[in-house]
C-alpha cells in the first residue's frame, strides 16, 4: 500500500511501518525476488516502488472469483429490495 503513490527509500517505509531498516530490507528483498516490488539506486538510497507485472497472475486468479461476487451480490440487492416490499405493503 505504501508504494502505490510511487517510489520510496528503505529508511521512510521502515520508519511507516515501525520497523527497523534491516527489517524492512529483508521483507523488500523477498518482494523484489518474487517480482512484487522493483528497486534502483538513487545516488546513496536504494528506492522501492511496486511492479505491477507481478500481481497479474493474482488478478487473473481473483478475477475468477469477480462473477461469482457480482451474481451474489444481485441476489442479496433483489433480496433487500423484496423485503422492503414486503414491509411496505404492512
Amino acid at each position: 500500500m505504501l508504494l502505490r503513490a510511487g517510489e520510496r527509500p528503505v529508511t521512510e517505509l521502515a520508519l511507516e511501518l515501525g520497523m527497523t531498516q534491516p527489517g524492512a530490507s529483508k521483507h523488500l528483498r523477498v518482494l523484489r525476488e518474487v517480482g512484487l516490488v522493483r528497486d534502483r539506486k538513487a545516488g546513496k538510497q536504494r528506492l522501492y516502488g511496486l511492479d505491477a507485472r507481478g500481481l497479474r497472475p493474482v488478478h487473473e486468479w481473483t478475477g475468477g472469483f469477480e462473477r461469482f461476487w457480482d451474481e451474489s451480490f444481485d441476489r442479496l440487492e433483489a433480496y433487500v429490495q423484496d423485503l422492503k416490499q414486503a414491509r411496505q405493503k404492512e
